[in-house]
């Protein structure tokens, strides 16, 4: 975590409402392997990571509660009990979604005063999101004693983006964010919502994200489309989500079906078997293994799934013949966002370089490398 952010947050608080706030992170996640599978009740591998929110929380006096979001420098106010979705609200509605959905459970709240700041990059598939969501729904739980459980928690935050945010995404993001541990990756049953954790040592390799910069404005409508997809095949094989599919299943109904949505559920069965093979991967320390079923991801999410982009199949093109780097894939809903790559640690600075030059040439425009680790959940901060 950022103590420099943190410290930020901390003194525009108590400037702005000169009272000790208690203080909350929340990271942001990166997903090793398993994109789109969350939401067909399937597996993924997600990590939280060293990037994401620093809140600070205190009660409030006042007859409305008052919110500061210190990147943007916009204040918003609004009352506790006419709590309801904005029209373009932004930052704004997964802070009303999570207090909606904790009042909805019959739990009562007081009002509030509250800072927060991110240095996860907006759009890049970090899930900057969950972690907002899952810092109010943890700093709301502490300051007010409400005894809810973590489980609990994340479900508020999913709904919050469901119900307020309109996106029906699964519970992979507020998963990794509020349960993530040091050096370790989560594999994820997103049916019964319980992971299995493994311990990562990628030995001479590290990871590192590029950043398109780019999001493209289907991406959200894309997300929504693709999940009616995977639903309307799963209703047509007669089964809850494609997560209980095979491939000779998925044969049966094949003439039923256009092309196009065959492919994409084929992508979503074969990415459940690839996340298997990534967890089998890691206990045996085949590092080798690991990046081959990057690539294959990456190739399922572009020609299957289609919701890659020119800039994202670039920067995955472009490491194909690099012998420094074990795979490369997009991460994320699509669109845009970041690839995520396993890179020789000795030739990150050359390649870093190699790649900006290259990229800038193509699209005229620049993209951002982040190098993260591997980190822990949300946590109160003393």
């Amino acid at each position: 975590m950022n103590k420099k952010l943190i410290k930020e947050v901390k003194k525009s608080f108590k400037e702005r409402f000169k009272t000790k706030p208690l203080m909350v992170f929340s990271p942001g996640r990166i997903n090793l392997i398993g994109e789109h599978t969350d939401y067909n009740e399937g597996f993924v591998f997600p990590a939280a990571i060293n990037k994401g929110i620093a809140l600070a929380i205190q009660k409030s006096k006042k007859e409305v509660s008052t919110v500061y979001a210190l990147n943007k420098e916009e204040t918003y106010q609004f009352g506790i009990d006419t709590v309801a979705p904005l029209e373009n609200g932004g930052w704004r509605n997964y802070i009303l979604g999570v207090v909606a959905e904790i009042k909805k459970r019959g739990i009562s709240l007081g009002n509030f005063e509250l800072v927060f700041a991110g240095n996860i990059p907006g759009g890049a598939g970090m899930s900057s999101s969950a972690a907002l969501e899952n810092s109010v729904v943890f700093g709301l739980n502490k300051l007010f004693k409400l005894g809810i459980s973590r489980k609990e928690m994340i479900l508020i935050s999913q709904q919050a983006e469901h119900n307020y945010a309109g996106v029906k995404c699964g519970i992979m993001d507020q998963y990794a964010s509020m349960f993530g541990v040091k050096k370790s990756a989560l594999l994820l049953d997103c049916r019964t919502i319980k992971s299995k954790l493994y311990k990562i040592n990628f030995g001479d390799y590290k990871l590192l994200l590029i950043n398109t910069n780019v999001k493209h404005d289907l991406s959200e409508s894309a997300y929504n489309d693709r999940r009616e997809v995977c639903e309307k095949v799963s209703a047509k094989l007669n089964i809850k989500a494609l997560r209980d599919a095979t491939i000779s299943d998925l044969d049966i109904i094949k003439t039923d079906i256009t092309d196009e949505d065959y492919q994409k559920a084929l992508y979503i069965i074969e990415e459940n078997l690839r996340v298997k093979e990534f967890s089998k991967a890691i206990k045996a320390d085949d590092i080798k293994q690991l990046g081959e079923l990057l690539y294959k991801s990456h190739n399922g999410l572009s020609t299957q799934f289609k919701v890659s982009c020119k800039e994202l199949d670039f920067l995955v093109d472009h490491t194909k013949n690099n012998p420094n780097i074990l795979g490369a894939r997009m991460m994320g809903g699509g669109f845009g966002g970041c690839t995520i790559n396993l890179i020789l640690k000795s030739e990150v600075k050359s390649f870093k370089k190699e790649i900006s030059t290259l990229f800038k040439k193509e699209f005229g425009k620049d993209c951002s490398i982040y190098n993260v680790k591997l980190s822990d959940g949300t946590q109160k901060i003393k």
